[in-house]
C-alpha cells in the first residue's frame, strides 16, 4: 500500500529490507545471545563473523541450518537502507570508522520509526479507517520527517512519546476494522476469556478456533496450535508467532501482520495470508 506521504522513487517497498543498499547494520549494530535463534553470543557494535567485507552474509542461504534462525526472521522495515543511503549519504562505517558508533546507535532508532511507518501506511489502506485518514496521514508524514533528520537530532528523539501518538491512532484503526468482523458463533466462554490483548497463549491448543475480530496485540503465541483457525480481521500487531503452527489457517484481512512474524511461524501451502505477506520459503 504505497502512500503519497512516502518518497519512494526506487520502486522498492520502503518498509522492507533492501540488503543490497545497506551496510550490514543489523549484522553489526545489534546484539544477540546464544539460543535456539542464534548459534553464538554477539555484542552490539561487534560485526558478526559471517559478515563479509562487502556487507553481505556469507551464510545467508543457510541461516536456519547454521543456527541463525533469528537472522532469517529479522525485519528492519527498510531502516537499513535509509540509514545507509540517506542519513549517511552512502558513507559506510568500514571506510569511515569515525561514523561507526553513531551509525550503530542511529540504526535501532530508525528501525522503530520505520516500523511505525509500516503500520501507519497499512492503516491508511483500510476503507474502515477513512474517518481518521487525515490524522493517519499527518502522523505518517511527521514520522517520515523524523527519519530524515540528521544523526544527532535522531539520537535526541523522544521515541516513546512519538510511539504513544502513533499507537493511539493504530488502536483506533484496529477498533474500526475489527468492528466489521462477522459475529463469532460457537465461541465458548472459556476460549473467549483467554483471547485478549497481551494474552499468554504459549503452547495453547487453538486448532480450528474462530478468532475473527479478536484483539491479539502482543499476545504470546509461541508454539501454539492455530491450524485451520480463522484469524480474519484479527489485530496481530506485536504477536509472537515463534514456532506457531499456522497450517491451513486463514489470516486474510488480519491487521498489522508482518513478514517477520510469518517467517518465525510454521505453516503450509494451505495457509491463507494477506497480499502484503508472502509464504516463507521454509514452509
Amino acid at each position: 500500500m504505497s502512500n503519497p506521504g512516502i518518497n519512494n522513487d526506487s520502486g522498492i517497498n520502503p518498509f522492507s529490507a533492501d540488503c543490497e543498499q545497506c551496510f550490514g547494520l543489523c549484522c553489526a549494530a545489534l546484539p544477540y545471545a546464544k539460543s535456539a535463534d542464534f548459534a553464538m553470543d554477539k555484542a552490539g557494535g561487534t560485526p558478526c563473523p559471517n559478515l563479509q567485507t562487502d556487507f553481505r552474509c556469507s551464510i545467508h542461504k543457510d541461516l536456519r541450518t547454521k543456527g541463525f534462525r533469528g537472522c532469517a526472521v529479522y525485519e528492519c522495515f527498510g531502516a537499513g537502507q535509509k540509514v545507509s543511503q540517506i542519513t549517511y549519504a552512502g558513507n559506510n562505517w568500514r571506510d569511515h570508522p569515525a561514523l561507526t558508533q553513531e551509525m550503530f546507535e542511529v540504526f535501532p532508532i530508525m528501525q522503530q520509526l520505520h516500523e511505525m511507518l509500516n503500520y501507519l501506511d497499512e492503516a491508511l489502506g483500510f476503507e474502515e479507517t477513512r474517518p481518521i485518514h487525515k490524522d493517519l496521514q499527518n502522523v505518517l508524514e511527521q514520522t517520515e520527517e523524523l527519519t530524515r533528520l540528521n544523526p544527532r537530532s535522531i539520537l535526541e528523539l523522544n521515541v516513546p512519546a512519538h510511539r504513544a501518538i502513533v499507537n493511539d491512532l493504530l488502536l483506533q484503526a484496529s477498533e474500526q476494522v475489527r468492528a466489521k468482523a462477522a459475529p463469532m458463533p460457537n465461541k465458548n466462554q472459556k476460549l473467549q476469556n483467554k483471547i485478549r490483548k497481551g494474552s499468554d497463549l504459549i503452547g495453547a491448543n487453538l486448532r480450528g478456533a474462530d478468532l475473527r475480530g479478536a484483539n491479539l496485540r502482543g499476545a504470546l503465541l509461541i508454539a501454539s496450535d492455530l491450524r485451520n483457525s480463522d484469524l480474519r480481521m484479527t489485530d496481530l500487531i506485536g504477536a509472537d508467532f515463534r514456532d506457531t503452527d499456522l497450517s491451513g489457517a486463514d489470516l486474510t484481512g488480519s491487521i498489522f501482520l508482518t513478514q517477520a512474524q510469518v517467517n518465525s511461524a510454521k505453516g503450509d501451502r494451505n495457509t491463507k495470508l494477506p497480499p502484503s505477506v508472502r509464504i516463507p520459503d521454509h514452509w
